[in-house]
């Protein structure tokens, strides 16, 4: 996947914003006087799109069908049937987006101070007024507004390029090892099987895919001679391959918006006996996260082919899942892992095409596998099974 550029994010952002400055907004003209109406209509006329209504029931269909289109709403405040304040209120709940300017002829400090607070007021206008006041106030509100959307978009833009940053980075570690290729794409699905099965809110469930994303990051610091033998590691060897849980949680904690999974990042060689590593830590010592990821991660390592040993199959790892409950893994979780046995060995099968139905990133980003990648795969998988003949 490629991996959008600092230079075509600016670019990107550019666009954005010159077709938000040469948009044309729509704005929403409420009063009961028909004189006023033609009034305003011909004050903005040209620079905006024009929607009018003659009361604050008949504006809020309007705004009902509108609403997504409506970028201001100017309105009187007395008028038959609604109030202007109370039209605005009701604006403010279903659309507050909106920018709104009411027009009153009486100064009123409990109604104007009601106004700004209750509805959101952008501002208010005494009448008489001089055409080119409002004018001044109406561009100031599309410009208020402009920058709002504008920093919706920046922001969206800018969450997209977080996550396919994380996912890069988990693609780069994946092929550094041809045997570990998809390893944390299918670490983090099964993670995610899981825990939608603990009913997480989606705050904690896209916490625990980028954990599951970046769950072997300290790898990337690890020797190409360790991290690719074509056999068993000697002691020290495995040494320091034990070292990546550590160096990845460095690596995490650095990033403020990954510091919460920092600890799941460290904890996902922990044993529920408390024979695990870096730490020894032992039960509900251990993170939830770490526990979840500790089951998926050594599922995925039994049914993947490495050059020392074949693949294992599905039944046969579940099994072990299933022998190892109470000492290895939290006894609970890994009753529910081997409980969606079916839906895990789906997801071992086809990983790339179940993943977007768990995948909260993929809100957010397109997760779909190019053929090139797909390509490039299968080349790798045909030079496993040619290296273990």
């Amino acid at each position: 996947m490629k991996l959008m550029s600092s230079c075509e994010l600016k670019e990107s952002l550019e666009v954005v914003l010159n077709f938000a400055k040469e948009e044309k907004h729509t704005i929403l003209i409420v009063d009961d006087e028909e004189n006023n109406l033609q009034l305003l209509r011909r004050t903005f006329r040209g620079k905006y799109n024009i929607l009018m209504a003659h009361n604050g029931v008949e504006a809020l269909e309007v705004v009902k069908q509108h609403g997504d289109e409506i970028s201001l709403i100017v309105s009187d405040q007395k008028m038959p049937v609604m109030e202007g304040t109370e039209f605005l209120k009701q604006v403010r709940q279903t659309n507050p987006q909106i920018v709104k300017i009411l027009l009153t002829g009486h100064v009123d400090t409990d109604i104007i101070v009601a106004a700004i607070n209750d509805c959101e007021l952008f501002q208010y206008i005494l009448k008489p007024f001089e055409p080119e006041e409002l004018q001044i106030a109406v561009d100031s509100g599309i410009q208020k507004y402009s920058m709002a959307s504008n920093n919706k978009v920046f922001y969206k833009e800018l969450r997209e390029l977080f996550y396919k940053t994380i996912r890069a980075i988990s693609n780069a570690l994946d092929t550094k090892d041809s045997y570990t290729n998809g390893h944390s794409l299918r670490v983090t699905l099964y993670s995610m099987i899981l825990s939608k099965e603990l009913h997480f809110d989606d705050a904690y469930m896209e916490d625990i895919e980028i954990a599951g994303l970046l769950h072997d990051i300290g790898k990337i610091a690890m020797p190409k001679s360790i991290l690719c033998k074509n056999g068993r590691l000697t002691d020290d060897e495995f040494l320091v391959m034990k070292s990546h849980p550590v160096r990845g949680e460095k690596i995490v904690i650095n990033i403020k918006k990954l510091q919460v999974i920092s600890e799941w990042v460290k904890a996902h060689h922990e044993k529920w006996d408390g024979s695990g590593y870096p730490d020894g830590l032992k039960g509900e010592e251990i993170p939830l996260a770490g526990r979840i990821i500790a089951i998926a991660d050594t599922y995925d390592a039994m049914t993947s082919t490495r050059p020392y040993r074949t693949a294992l199959s599905h039944e046969v790892a579940i099994s072990e899942i299933k022998r190892c409950a109470g000492t290895q893994f939290d006894p609970k979780l890994a009753e529910i892992f081997v409980s969606l046995s079916d839906k895990i060995d789906e997801a071992r099968k086809n990983p790339e095409l179940v993943y977007p139905k768990y995948s909260f990133l993929a809100k957010n980003i397109d997760f779909k596998v190019t053929s090139e990648e797909s390509q490039a795969r299968q080349a790798q998988q045909q030079t496993q099974s040619s290296q273990i003949a």
